[in-house]
């Protein structure tokens, strides 16, 4: 596989330097002028952070994109119109949202594909960014990919993501399925508009037809993260039928 000239491959236990504090002269630098995707539990632990609604997080800082050729669409935080497009997230003293930060930001500067194979296997892809105006990789800490991520807090976004992946990357997909308004519509509902999704599953009849059990319904209703879970199977459920094959 070949890589831009920034952008080298980390394999196994080989260790890489890189810090990032305020002492740092390029501190928030990397929170500047850059497209930023979100997944589901990117804006679960986001809207938590923030003590707002899903909805009005979506209304208040998403953009939303989808080319003609995409399955899904894709979300992305809205940045500042600054001359900078600045995260709407950040000061001088660094991120407002640190404990609710997103999973790259939490990554970076090491980059991480996940993909399924034709088994539905997982295959795992780790990179370090080198960007010019970094100078966290002159800092003396080193760290594996595994340290590293372990120290961000990555293993819960990693974990959710991977079962996004079952749907991103579902058989159906790979044979070029073609969704319908209210798919793409039911897709938002269940993974990024939790609130909305919520009053779905606790509406008449939602139970009976889904055959959640009242120790099922009670859990996906109280608690965000389960919610979310159920959400993923709920789609493919409803998304891959046998009347799309």
């Amino acid at each position: 596989m070949q890589f831009p000239d920034n952008v080298t491959r980390l394999c196994g236990l080989k260790p890489f330097s890189f810090g990032c504090h305020p002492k740092v002269s390029c501190f928030t630098e990397c929170c500047r002028e850059l497209d930023l995707a979100l997944t589901p539990y990117d804006v679960l632990r986001l809207c938590k952070e923030l003590k707002i609604k899903s909805s009005d997080f979506l209304e208040d800082y998403v953009v939303l994109g989808q080319e003609e050729n995409d399955v899904f669409p894709f979300l992305y935080l809205g940045m500042v119109d600054d001359g900078r497009a600045s995260c709407p997230f950040i000061s001088k003293k660094g991120c407002n949202v640190y404990n609710g930060r997103p999973g790259a930001c939490r990554a970076y500067p090491v980059g991480r594909g996940a993909t399924l194979d034709g088994n539905g296997k997982k295959q795992e892809l780790y990179v370090l960014v080198r960007e010019d105006h970094c100078h966290g990789f002159a800092e003396p800490e080193t760290h594996t990919v595994a340290e590293w991520f372990e120290n961000q807090g990555l293993d819960d976004y990693n974990r959710i993501n991977d079962e996004v992946l079952t749907l991103l990357h579902h058989e159906q997909v790979c044979k070029g399925i073609r969704l319908s308004r209210q798919q793409i519509d039911d897709f938002l509902l269940a993974l990024y508009k939790l609130d909305e999704f919520r009053e779905l599953v606790s509406s008449p009849g939602f139970q009976d037809r889904f055959m959640l059990t009242e120790e099922e319904r009670g859990s996906v209703l109280s608690d965000d993260l389960s919610l979310l879970r159920f959400g993923i199977r709920w789609l493919k459920e409803t998304l891959f039928t046998e009347k799309n094959e």
